[in-house]
């Protein structure tokens, strides 16, 4: 399986924000206690250091969450529908990774 580096995780960034048709944001990565990610609507991506030592679908999936909160503010029906339609099996990676840890 491919190590997530900082490298990968900014391309598949990259990969998504074509995908979803959305501006590129800014990434960093930091330490969050209580969230995997959170982008702002001035275009600034943090991702969680701890992505890093996880499983590359589930960044993919804290990744396209983010990107479709640039399309959609809200957790409703829109947005549910944008995530089943790139990510088929979002729900059941959701739960993958809230199964990991308290953060998500």
């Amino acid at each position: 399986m491919k190590r997530n580096t900082h490298e990968t995780i900014k391309e598949t960034v990259q990969t998504w924000v074509v995908r979803i048709g959305v501006e590129k944001p800014s990434v960093q990565f930091r330490s969050m206690r209580k969230k995997w990610a959170s982008i702002s609507t001035n275009g600034r991506l943090t991702l969680n250091k701890e992505l890093l030592n996880l499983p590359y679908s589930l960044v993919e999936y804290v990744i396209v969450h983010e990107l479709v909160h640039l399309l959609v503010p809200n957790h409703g029906k829109l947005y549910k529908a944008y995530m089943s339609s790139y990510i088929p099996d979002w729900q059941d990676r959701k739960k993958q990774l809230d199964a990991l840890t308290k953060i998500g």
